[in-house]
Order: C-alpha cells, then structure tokens, then sequence
C-alpha cells in the first residue's frame, strides 16, 4: 500500500522548495513580466493534487514531494544526497530521473535522455513529468519565436506519447493544453 501524504511534510518541503528557489523568476506573456518560480511549482504540485484525487491508485506522497522537488537539482544547490537524506531513495530517485542532465546533447538528446530515465521510475514520476509539461503550456514567455513555440509542442507530443499510460487524467489534461497551445503560434 503506498504511503498517504501528509499535510505537515508538504508544508515543510514546501519551504524548503520555496528557499532553494527563492529570487528566481521566469519571463511571462507579457512583455517585461517577470513571474516568481515558485509559482510554476505550485502549478504541477496543483496539478499533482488533483491527479492523485482522481487516481487513488498513485502513491500520492511520492507524486507530491517529487512535483515539488522536481527542478531543485537542475536550478537550485539541492544535493541529490541532500533529497535522499530527508525524502527517501524513491524520491532521490524521482527527482533524478525528472532532472536533465548537464551535457552537450541537443535539447531533443537531453529531453529523450530524461524520458528514457523517467520510464525506469514507476508511473507516480510520469505523472509529475506530465503536470510539468502541461504547466508549461499556459501562454509562453513573449519572447519566445513561433519556431521555438513549434518546437516545444513538438516535445510536449513526444512526452504524452511516451508517458500517457502514468495516468489517464494527466494525459487527457496534456492533450487539452497541447490543442490549446496551438492558439499561440502563428501559421
């Protein structure tokens, strides 16, 4: 049976996510918007809630401390030896998996590499890889060119493609904002 999450641990993990990421920003829709990264933490966490309510079958504790965690490592000075003392190996694992690893690959390498790592995790780390991409389909930052909005739906198919079998609902949930998101580019 899979360990329930617990509303004080979410608590704490949040603020420790909420220090180790503290002054990031990321650019918004609209010009010269700056918005706070934490925000698109809460965003997948959000989504996380919602899918483990849907889906009773996903360890939910595993799903929401990997969505919280799940860019510390790429962004932040989070150890993954840090993540394993106070969270487990499974949720080490988790966040590994969901990190990209600092290489020279093509961005499509690095994408196809982390996949690769997230398929060997069990499907809680799918669905928290799925609430991020579907995340970050809201509108793109302005600054971003209609050739890098193509290629970033591109990927989002490649990872509903790969991961739609964590959770059904995530999926449906990608699916819609990939349709969506086709409103961003121009033709």
């Amino acid at each position: 049976m899979s360990k329930k999450w617990s509303i004080d641990e979410l608590q704490d993990i949040w603020q420790l996510a909420s220090n180790f990421h503290n002054g990031q920003k990321y650019g918004g829709h609209d010009k010269d918007q700056q918005i706070e990264y934490i925000n698109h933490i809460g965003s997948v966490t959000f989504e996380i809630l919602k899918a483990i309510e849907i889906d009773t079958k996903l360890d939910s504790d595993l799903c929401i401390k990997c969505a919280v965690l799940h860019d510390t490592i790429e962004d932040t000075k989070l150890t993954i030896e840090e993540v394993e003392y106070r969270f487990g190996k499974d949720v080490a694992e988790g966040v590994l998996a969901l990190t990209k690893k600092e290489q020279d690959d093509s961005v499509k390498d690095k994408m196809l590499d982390s996949l690769a790592r997230i398929k060997q995790q069990p499907k809680e780390v799918w669905a928290v890889k799925m609430a991020d991409r579907i995340c970050n389909l809201y509108a793109p930052p302005f600054y971003w060119s209609n050739e890098k909005k193509k290629a970033y739906l591109k990927e989002a198919e490649v990872i509903y493609n790969e991961l739609k079998a964590g959770s059904s609902y995530l999926a449906n949930r990608l699916q819609d904002k990939m349709n969506t998101y086709n409103s961003f580019i121009d033709e």
